[in-house]
């Protein structure tokens, strides 16, 4: 059975330059059998890849076939959907995720709504026009946290490979990143058109870096068996598709096995071959395709396409995923992304095959699905009639989670010029409608939705609502941010809260990287000022993984971010697009400092008016070094947030950032049962309380150490809250205890600084270099002498260094996996190898190598263009913070000269 596609693709060929959102394919109700058949025909999907693999141009050939554009769209002309901020035309690049919304197979205008069978497993997926919801994510490592919220709500992944480049570096990272969120993924190996591509090299390189078994679904056709790439071998059902006749890529001729024997007999043994070896590989991970082998005789080539297919999906949804299908294609020459988009459909999940989200909910962890049905997490109390004072206590009734009737997540914010702030989110229950009142567990407000919209790029469609699996946006909120969940509640009014524990439902947050680059900000005039700062709270609302922070001795406000390119495309957003009128410094490291020195314990008092009532409170505070880190003059990545690590009936430990810990100890207040701890506090303060403001002001006073104004690293804070010596009746608020333990921690810090002076410690990140043979050797010279570097691997060599296991830290997802033989993995061949064949066609290039370092952060500013100027141009990398290292005399002498030239 051909796909539909085929026969309606002149259908699209018609072109028009307007854009016109697709409809929808069924209703949004929520009630009966339509619900679940919009979940089923659902496909939540990320396009993630290396910086140029193509993935826009990918993404933009989806829109077309499926009958959203009426004209390609071109990265070098700046005409896509997808990248249609003014930073990304101009150079080219994603830098903003974009979601976009279309139909496949295109929706048939006869019949909009048709009917589907009560069971997928008697027909392809891909013959029922399905709904899929596409981001498009950046490449560049400094836009990370692009793809990590993107990769958050997502159900499945396209991964795209440059096939000449093969594997690269910033595709294992995001790789690893899918797989912690346990979203399956298939490949597309793209770009075969191009001199010098090698689709067996680099389904070898899967296998051997990406840990998994790669199932090859497609074989590349190459014309004549030795030249142009002009189409694919569909190995699932034993056809060859021709792109011919057109060029948009509409117009598809399939040849059966058949009739490929009779026109190009080796190919279509390949052909043969290739399905051998994927049966083969099928079977060793699914019982059920044995037992297919079994029933058609073990003949490989009689299992039908649909059984294969069906095979694909079971262990594409397994976790791990160990078999990764492979397919084959050139987007910018229009082949292979129709059968691609069959298999978006075809093999990855729709919201209803996910695990269930993870939840938090007083203090406890489970599922939404267990709270909902009612199956809710020990340690957590049900009534059936509750009363009020049981609900102050986190107590609530089965009444209370029917009423609960949407969950979604906040994945992004993004403040558009026509229509103002728009969140984007992602339905987890329920369904959001237009108007509903929304409660923010993360900030404990309430807001109303006054419209909801589904997004087509930069074009927006409203809706009335937005159900279970659909990712949406919410336009008019005005305190929602990245990573909080929403619920609506029923009965839930503007100044009200859902019942009990309720208000504290969190759904799994989205981790902010750390940053390592930062710059100077300063308002032209203090008239500006107010206008700037009401732009960088829009930059950091769009965009967590920017910090901000004031140097308290020169007043300058500094902005974080996670590279050179990060802040450089913040400072553009916030000059050209938000008309701030600011003065903007250079770009510069962000150091740490560790002190080497121990203060005894001492108790501090606040005794001082706050916002001119008084206040009054007391604390006791010690800090030691961490010595077992500091002995080895090296540290780990720092920690990524704040987490509480252990704790008991008179103590609380937390795990704050950059590798520091706190750990409070308040005995008096747990001696008697938490009922009774009142008894020792005046009624406006409570233990968590207190522990929430001791927590704050350790982490203020740890943001600025007593060196050079750098936050302080690998350090240990003890304090003691006693309530009899510390607590001051009504004098003693939490903000009072905040500001007492700020202070104290401070005092310690400049005292430890005082004994032994603190030293520097600087980000040391882990390099990923891709060069040709012939420039590996100035490369490496480049990094071992003139910036301090130490190689510690080429070409995935075994690293020599005793830490690399800490310096391959990023990629310990992939190395927990087992290791693949590539002897073992069935792969066509080339026309050429990769480096013959590189040779012979005149392009002048060698076999690229792969150069593995660790180099102070501080020696890589800049260094693109060095690489380039060493590899005539063709030289790339990636890199991602590997830790912390204390700097030596002359490079912390040279350091702080630098930061002194600058202040002047």
């Amino acid at each position: 059975m051909l796909p539909r596609w085929i026969f309606c693709a002149r259908r699209v060929v018609v072109r028009h330059d307007h854009v016109k959102p697709p409809r929808r394919l069924l209703s949004t109700s929520t009630t009966g059998t339509s619900f679940d058949l919009l979940s089923k025909t659902t496909r939540n999907i990320g396009i993630i890849a290396h910086i140029d693999a193509g993935k826009t141009t990918t993404t933009e050939r989806m829109l077309y076939y499926s009958g959203y554009t009426r004209r390609i769209g071109n990265v070098d002309e700046g005409s896509t959907v997808t990248d249609f901020l003014p930073a990304e035309r101009a150079r080219g690049i994603t830098i903003q995720s974009a979601a976009i919304t279309f139909h496949w197979p295109p929706v048939n205008p006869d019949n909009p709504t048709p009917a589907l069978p009560p069971s997928f497993d008697s027909i392809p997926r891909s013959s029922i026009s399905h709904n899929v919801n596409l981001i498009d994510t950046p490449g560049h490592a400094d836009f990370t946290f692009e793809v990590l919220r993107s990769l958050r709500v997502l159900d499945g992944a396209v991964c795209i490979l440059d096939g000449v480049a093969g594997v690269e570096a910033q595709t294992e990272k995001v790789w690893t990143q899918a797989g912690h969120y346990q979203i399956p993924r298939i490949i597309f190996v793209n770009k075969l058109d191009r001199t010098g591509a090698a689709f067996s090299r680099t389904v070898k390189e899967i296998g051997t870096r990406l840990h998994g078994w790669p199932a090859v679904c497609q074989i590349p056709w190459w014309k004549d068996g030795n030249g142009d790439f002009v189409g694919v071998g569909d190995v699932i059902h034993l056809r060859g598709l021709l792109w011919q006749g057109s060029t948009d890529g509409s117009q598809i001729q399939a040849y059966d096995l058949n009739q490929l024997a009779a026109t190009n007999n080796q190919f279509a043994e390949e052909l043969k071959k290739a399905r051998i070896a994927l049966v083969e590989l099928l079977s060793e991970h699914d019982d059920t395709m044995v037992e297919q082998f079994l029933e058609y005789d073990e003949d490989h080539l009689a299992i039908p396409g649909l059984q294969i297919i069906q095979s694909l999906r079971r262990v594409v949804l397994q976790t791990p995923q160990v078999v990764i299908p492979v397919f084959a294609g050139a987007s910018f020459r229009n082949i292979g992304v129709q059968p691609l988009l069959d298999t978006v459909v075809d093999l990855l999940p729709s919201p209803l095959e996910r695990p269930d989200p993870e939840i938090s909910i007083g203090n406890e962890t489970s599922t939404l699905n267990r709270l909902l049905s009612s199956d809710v997490p020990s340690g957590i109390s049900t009534s059936t009639k509750p009363t009020k004072k049981k609900i102050d206590k986190g107590v609530f009734s089965p009444q209370d989670i029917r009423n609960l009737t949407a969950c979604a997540l906040a994945f992004k914010v993004v403040n558009d010029p026509k229509r103002g702030i728009l969140v984007y989110v992602r339905v987890y229950s329920g369904t959001l409608d237009k108007g509903s009142i929304l409660f923010n567990t993360n900030l404990s407000t309430t807001e109303r939705a006054p419209r909801l919209l589904k997004m087509y790029a930069n074009d927006a469609v409203e809706v009335d609502s937005l159900s279970s699996g659909q990712i949406g946006v919410i336009s008019g909120l005005k305190h929602a941010r990245t990573g909080d969940t929403l619920i609506v509640y029923k009965g839930l009014h503007m100044k009200g809260q859902p019942p009990g524990i309720l208000k504290t439902l969190q759904l799994r947050p989205i981790n902010v990287p750390p940053p390592v680059f930062f710059t100077s900000i300063e308002p032209n005039s203090r008239s500006e000022q107010k206008h700037v700062e009401e732009s960088l709270g829009i930059l950091l609302r769009e965009d967590p993984s920017l910090h901000l922070s004031v140097d308290e001795e020169s007043g300058q406000t500094h902005l974080a971010g996670m590279g050179d390119l990060h802040l450089e495309i913040a400072r553009d957003r916030l000059i050209n697009d938000l008309k701030a009128k600011a003065r903007i410094g250079k770009i510069e490291i962000g150091y740490r400092e560790a002190i080497k020195g121990s203060t005894a314990p001492s108790t501090y008092i606040l005794d001082r008016p706050i916002a001119n009532k008084p206040a009054k409170a007391a604390i006791t505070v010690s800090i030691t070094p961490k010595a077992t880190q500091g002995d080895h003059n090296k540290s780990g990545t720092p920690s990524q947030e704040s987490d509480l690590y252990e704790g008991s009936n008179y103590e609380t430990a937390y795990a704050l950032h950059d590798n520091n810990s706190l750990h409070i100890s308040h005995a008096q207040l747990s001696k008697t049962s938490s009922s009774n701890h009142k008894d020792f506090l005046p009624p406006n303060l409570s233990l968590p309380g207190l522990l929430s403001a001791i927590h704050a002001g350790v982490s203020a006073a740890l943001a600025r150490g007593p060196f050079n104004g750098f936050p302080v690293f690998n350090s240990h804070i003890s304090v003691t809250l006693d309530p009899l010596k510390h607590i001051f009746a009504h004098e003693t608020t939490t903000t009072a205890m905040s500001m007492a333990t700020r202070e104290a921690v401070a005092k310690h810090l400049r005292e430890a600084h005082e004994q032994t002076p603190s030293v520097l410690m600087e980000p040391v990140m882990r390099v990923t270099i891709f060069v040709n043979e012939n420039s590996m050797g100035k490369v490496v010279q480049d990094l071992s002498s003139s910036r301090g570097g130490q190689v510690l691997s080429l070409d995935g060599e075994e690293e020599s260094d005793s830490d690399s296991a800490s310096a391959s830290s990023s990629f310990s997802f992939l190395d927990a996996l087992p290791a693949i033989n590539p002897a073992q993995i069935y792969t066509p061949p080339d026309p050429f190898n990769s480096s013959a064949g590189a040779s012979a066609s005149g392009s002048g290039q060698s076999s690229q190598r792969q150069i593995v370092a660790r180099v102070p952060l501080k020696e890589m500013v800049g260094y693109l263009n060095q690489l380039r100027a060493l590899t005539g141009g063709r030289g790339t990398f990636v890199m991602s913070v590997d830790g912390f290292e204390r700097m030596g005399t002359q490079r912390q002498r040279d350091a702080l000269e630098s930061l002194r030239m600058t202040d002047i």
